[in-house]
Parts: C-alpha cells; sequence; structure tokens
C-alpha cells in the first residue's frame, strides 16, 4: 500500500482534508489515498464552464461529466462531496484574462490564472471555511518541509519528470504551499492508475485533459472572438527585412514560435518571430531570429531563500523553463 504523509500535527481522524476533484484519475488517486491513511477527507468539485457553450452544442457538457465521475468516486469511498459553482467568477478571473491577453499579442497560459485566483485562493479559502487543516490536489509537483527549522513548507519538482506540474504552479505563495498537499509528487503516472485500478475507481482508465478547459476543440481564436467579436483586426504580415508578405486576419490567430499556418508561401520556411498588437503586424523570419539570450521578467512570485533583490545583487544562477514541455535551462539573474 501505498504511504502517504502530509505533516500534519495531531492523529489523521482529527485532521481534515478538503480534496480538489476535478473527476480525473489523479484527484480521485489522492482522495482514495488519503482516506485509506485515516484522514477526514472532504471532496470538493469546481463547477467552472459548460463545454456547450464552447462548441455551440447545447447539453453538450463535459464539465457536467468530470462532476458525475468526481461524485461517483466520493460515493464510491464514503466521503462527503460538494460541487461549487464558480462559473462567473471563472469567466471574469481566468476566460475574460485570457482573451485580452491573446488580444495583446500574448500567448496567456490561463492554468496558471485559474490555480492563482480560483483553485489556491477561493477553494483554499473554501477548504478554511469547512475546516480543514490542508487542502489536497491531484498536482504532481512535490511538497516537503523546508528543513532547517523553518516552519514553512518548500515546492520542488514532481518525481515524474514527464508529469512534472511547477511551472504551472508558479504563483503558489508561501502561505498557499503551506497549507497545500500534492501526496502525487512522489510518484509515477502509471503507479497512479495502479492504485485507481487496486481501488477499483471508475475513472482508472479515463483519459487525461489535453486542452484548456474552455477550450475543448483547441481552437483558441473561435472562442475569443465569440467573447470580444470587434478583436479580430486585420493587418500585415511582415519579413523582419520589413517586407510585407501579405495580410492576415488578426493576430490573435498567431503566436511566437508558430510556423503552420501563417498565409504567405515563400522560398525559405518561415515563423512569426513576433507580434505587434499596436499595429496589427505579424511579424515573421527564418528560425534564427527565435533564438535569445534573455527574457525579461515581470509578476515576479519569490518564495525562495532571501529576498529577491538580494538575489538580482548577486547574480543567483537559476534553471528556467519558458514551455511547460521544454527542459529547465541554465541561467543568471540579473537588474
Amino acid at each position: 500500500m501505498t504511504h502517504v504523509e502530509l505533516d500534519l500535527p495531531g492523529r489523521r481522524e482529527d485532521n481534515r482534508v478538503v480534496v480538489a476533484m476535478s473527476g480525473g484519475v489523479d484527484s480521485s488517486v489522492v482522495a482514495a489515498l488519503l482516506k485509506d491513511a485515516g484522514y477526514d477527507v472532504v471532496g470538493v468539485t469546481l463547477q467552472l464552464y459548460d463545454h456547450g457553450e464552447a462548441t455551440h452544442r447545447p447539453g453538450s457538457c463535459c464539465a457536467g461529466q468530470d462532476i458525475h465521475d468526481a461524485r461517483r468516486v466520493a460515493d464510491a469511498l464514503g466521503i462527503p462531496h460538494y460541487v461549487l459553482d464558480y462559473e462567473q467568477r471563472f469567466k471574469a478571473a481566468v476566460i475574460d484574462a485570457f482573451a485580452d491577453s491573446y488580444i495583446a499579442g500574448e500567448t496567456p497560459v490561463p492554468c496558471v490564472s485559474c490555480n492563482q485566483k480560483i483553485k489556491f485562493h477561493d477553494l483554499l479559502d473554501t477548504a478554511r471555511e469547512l475546516g480543514a487543516q490542508a487542502l489536497a490536489t491531484g498536482h504532481y509537483i512535490a511538497s516537503r518541509p523546508a528543513g532547517d527549522g523553518s516552519p514553512h513548507r518548500a515546492l520542488y519538482r514532481a518525481l515524474d519528470p514527464d508529469r512534472d506540474q511547477s511551472y504551472f504552479l508558479f504563483t503558489t505563495t508561501q502561505e498557499q504551499a503551506d497549507f497545500l498537499r500534492f501526496p502525487l509528487g512522489e510518484m509515477h503516472k502509471d503507479e497512479t492508475r495502479e492504485i485507481a485500478r487496486r481501488h477499483g475507481l471508475a475513472v482508472a482508465e479515463k483519459s487525461d485533459s489535453q486542452d484548456i478547459c474552455f477550450v475543448p476543440t483547441g481552437r483558441y481564436a473561435q472562442v475569443i472572438e465569440k467573447l470580444r467579436p470587434d478583436a479580430a483586426e486585420p493587418g500585415d504580415i511582415v519579413h523582419v527585412d520589413g517586407r510585407v508578405l501579405g495580410r492576415h486576419d488578426g493576430i490573435l490567430r498567431y503566436t511566437v514560435g508558430q510556423r503552420r499556418g501563417i498565409g504567405v508561401a515563400t522560398g525559405e520556411p518561415l515563423y512569426v518571430v513576433a507580434l505587434d498588437a499596436d499595429n496589427a503586424r505579424v511579424i515573421v523570419g527564418p528560425r534564427a531570429e527565435l533564438e535569445t539570450a534573455s527574457v525579461m521578467l515581470r509578476d515576479v512570485n519569490w518564495i525562495g531563500d532571501g529576498s529577491f533583490d538580494a538575489a538580482l545583487d548577486a547574480g543567483m544562477e537559476v534553471a528556467v523553463k519558458v514551455r511547460s514541455t521544454r527542459p529547465p535551462v541554465a541561467a543568471r539573474l540579473v537588474r
């Protein structure tokens, strides 16, 4: 049996733990492991979005199926389960911000905003209101006591590098990290599924979600145009050497690094190297133009040792990920 220890004071049965149950195999296994370990487990599922709105198919609601799956697991485990309607809050805090960011020529990661503003903020508050001593999720990220006499917890990349989700949790504050628990951070995905099978959970073979939850078709532009009908402003496709190569129907259809579907044909492979939202221009060029030696940071969330200013002054060496699926690269912090 897999051993789970949440480092909470007192007897396990006296510690209430709220589990964020998405209806998938990961969070379901977390609930099962904590129930087996003797904790007072309560499942909570957030209803965030009706996929029928995105696909124009009334009644098509994958979120509803996920809620049904979460409830089935909770019933099988014999734990209380609550469903909270967060659709309006999710739209305002995540979906609208996603659309505005794309229109500004950026490529946002809405899962980060969801963790920051919904799951690790509103849901964490709900867990406390339910009298919980911790909120557990199915994220693959490791959480351990910081050590050296510190009362805090520290976050680490997951044991399974292919599943590591630390990239999506970079906005986690120290206060949140101290309350959160991630039982899957020291496990591999195949082990998670095997535990689900041993418990006879109905979601044991359920596929992992691949797309952004409110863009089930993967067509971001379609969703953005629905939210912001006047956002698709046409403009020029411009080569880095200044040549105008063609026209586009809106920069929201492009992202830096994109090669396919640019809409112009030349004798060289072209990539989107920049998006000029102010002038509605898509800048393209050869692959070499994508290379960069520096990245400008904003919205920094520093929970490391010492202060961020001290790290900058010292030129701290760090490992940087610019995409969730890319390996970390060595870098140095500078002003």
